[in-house]
């Protein structure tokens, strides 16, 4: 019977060091790999099997993980935050960071983290440029403002995205130079080209099939619209590995670290350890979308009330995670009860959860 060797990787751009360990400890390989396709195939053919193996989440983690995943027994991906605070020592270079991952695998005491499907890294990847292109849109369109201020021209900020109002601006303004002039028609078709490739974007993943009637179950919910639902969708991946809202919410980045010590409860602000991209959208979708749902309109003035409206923002955004999380795990659209309670008057909006 084969021993099951464990495999160390750390990742970088162009090499991938490896310490190839038994169960005891002791080390059967160690080296760098170059990361190109034809070096790897070549280093897999000299690996000892079975072997599973671990390397930390980096940008170039994706692609390597799929070459690899194939040839193991099991290849898991490490959350480089918990990572370093497990491994931190004084002395670190590549060939012992591969040390410790191997180590931690073993041990079984490796910190994991979610790794998506391929087909949903591709969609992930589309959105968040949609998203890099909607920054240069508004980029280009503040520098057409501020071309316009440069030179004390007189112009509707209102109207100025207008096309037609902006051909009659150009024509019509006076004592601007003729390069600026130019400038300005260069930052409009920038900011026009932008804005297409983005629109562009946006419908293709909503014909996508792994994504369409998922996002027409999150869009029954009032407030979401397709940019939140999309978001979501391709940001958390399958909503069965939050087993309860809190974790959920702990990812969107909607809860604060929580500090304990000799009895002491105390809560710090809002982590920085979130999806950086699902928190700026449902941020930004809590906003208006108490204008489009009584329920967490509700929420909002409750908050709203005791004087603090950033609060009041939080606790919506939090109220739409537990809508999100429920209707995706439930595959059902979004179907609140009004609950009427005789004494009281007041009513409370649910939805099912499936059971745990």
């Amino acid at each position: 019977m084969n021993s099951l060797y464990y495999l160390g990787l750390d990742v970088h751009k162009k090499t991938i060091s490896y310490c190839l360990k038994l169960v005891d400890g002791s080390i059967v390989a160690e080296g760098t790999v170059s990361t190109q396709r034809k070096s790897l195939e070549a280093w897999l053919r000299q690996l000892p099997t079975p072997w599973c193996g671990a390397m930390e989440a980096t940008l170039f983690t994706g692609w390597i993980y799929d070459f690899l995943l194939p040839h193991s027994r099991s290849l898991l991906v490490a959350h480089p935050a918990m990572l370093k605070a497990i491994s931190a020592s004084k002395k670190k270079n590549d060939k012992i960071d591969a040390r410790k991952v191997a180590d931690l695998l073993r041990c079984n005491l490796l910190p994991t983290c979610y790794m998506a499907p391929p087909e949903l890294r591709e969609l992930r990847r589309l959105l968040r440029y949609r998203s890099l292109m909607v920054r240069q849109a508004v980029r280009m369109k503040n520098k057409t403002a501020g071309l316009l201020m440069e030179v004390g021209a007189e112009y509707n900020k209102e109207k100025l995205p207008q096309p037609g109002y902006f051909r009659d601006l150009l024509e019509t303004v006076e004592d601007v130079p003729d390069s600026v002039k130019d400038l300005l028609r260069i930052s409009r078709g920038a900011a026009e080209l932008f804005d297409e490739a983005q629109r562009r974007l946006v419908a293709g993943l909503l014909r996508n099939p792994l994504l369409k009637q998922r996002v027409a179950r999150l869009r029954s919910i009032g407030g979401v619209g397709e940019i939140l639902a999309l978001t979501w969708a391709v940001e958390v991946g399958e909503p069965s590995r939050f087993p309860t809202v809190g974790r959920a919410l702990s990812y969107c980045g909607l809860t604060g670290a929580q500090i304990s010590s000799a009895g002491k409860d105390q809560r710090a602000p809002i982590s920085k350890q979130r999806n950086k991209h699902i928190q700026t959208i449902l941020i930004e979708a809590a906003k208006v979308a108490p204008l489009w749902n009584p329920q967490l309109k509700q929420v909002h003035e409750r908050e709203r009330s005791r004087g603090n409206a950033n609060r009041a923002t939080l606790a919506v955004a939090r109220k739409l995670v537990a809508y999100l999380l429920a209707v995706d795990r439930s595959g059902q659209e979004f179907q609140p009860r009004a609950i009427a309670e005789k004494e009281t008057g007041c009513l409370e909006e649910q939805v099912a959860m499936p059971a745990q």
